[in-house]
């Protein structure tokens, strides 16, 4: 009889601790699951989209931060990325700058449509990046002297020059020239805008006819040529610069490698469109890596304005 009764009393005080611990765990499970609902997925996941970039030719991955500090130029094999308009503002300009013209837009006058409307490529490119077009007219100093500096924005429809870059930049031209400062134009295009048509080929001449301008007036216009430089900016004033000067590895020139190999039908040399093999052949002046490009810039006024 006592022996029955320890039994029970066991299989009793075995059963009341599994209980327990059965209510323990759902307790820990009902917490968990009311702390999941309230919590939303993306917040679950650690993000690290934006946080890493991959070189593009020696594939290293690389901070953004350290990249950013680095001027958007590789550690590893000095690859140099492309780099927006106000980017570049910042790095060559000593501090403030005022910049001109901002509030130009394009009208879309061909109300012209391929795969979307123009101007809701053109609506689109304004919210990404807070700018009407594809380039910004800025006034201020480089390393103490006052100069005029176009910078153009290849993430706004590709960097292509429609009716407002042309006015733009030719605006520049004639800021330069009644301030008596000389002008630097950043170029970095896929050319003219086609979605413009006849009116964004105009701009050619009408840059170039401004330019000419400059040079009666006696003052210096310094092109820089970045990754790309292509088309119809190519064919202006990318290249009427009194000096030309190109970061390593740019792709420079008028019609790209595939187009000019299938209208010769003949095979191209290797590199033949890069800043490197257009320095060898006579149509650049100097290669200028990025960090050095500012102090390259200043001598180069300190000369030519003197």
């Amino acid at each position: 009889m006592t022996a029955l009764l320890e039994r029970r009393w066991l299989a009793w005080v075995q059963a009341m601790a599994a209980g327990r611990k059965d209510r323990k765990m759902a307790w820990f499970k009902r917490e968990k699951k009311s702390i999941d609902q309230a919590t939303p997925p993306e917040e679950r996941r650690v993000r690290t989209e934006g946080l890493w970039t991959k070189c593009e030719n020696c594939r290293t991955i690389t901070f953004r931060k350290d990249l950013e500090a680095n001027l958007f130029v590789c550690p590893k094999c000095q690859f140099h990325f492309k780099m927006g308009s106000k980017q570049r503002l910042e790095m060559l300009f000593d501090g403030r700058w005022t910049e001109h013209d901002a509030g130009m837009t394009s009208t879309d006058p061909l109300k012209f449509v391929d795969t979307k409307p123009y101007a809701a490529r053109i609506k689109e490119a304004r919210k990404k990046l807070r700018m009407n077009d594809a380039v910004i007219t800025a006034e201020g100093q480089l390393n103490g002297r006052p100069v005029v500096i176009c910078a153009m924005e290849f993430g706004f429809i590709g960097g292509s020059m429609g009716a407002v870059v042309g006015e733009k930049v030719t605006r520049g031209v004639e800021l330069a020239m009644d301030t008596r400062q000389p002008l630097i134009v950043v170029s970095c295009s896929g050319g003219a805008r086609m979605m413009e048509g006849t009116i964004s080929l105009m701009q050619l001449a009408k840059v170039s006819a401004a330019l000419a301008r400059l040079d009666e007036a006696k003052l210096p216009y310094i092109s820089v040529l970045t990754d790309p430089t292509t088309g119809g900016v190519t064919a202006s004033f990318a290249m009427l610069g009194d000096l030309n000067i190109a970061e390593p590895g740019a792709l420079i020139g008028f019609a790209g490698p595939r187009v000019i190999e299938q209208t010769i039908r003949q095979k191209l040399p290797e590199g033949f469109q890069r800043s490197e093999f257009l320095l060898e052949h006579g149509f650049l002046d100097a290669i200028v890596s990025r960090k050095e490009l500012k102090s390259f810039l200043a001598s180069s006024l300190d000369l030519l304005m003197n």
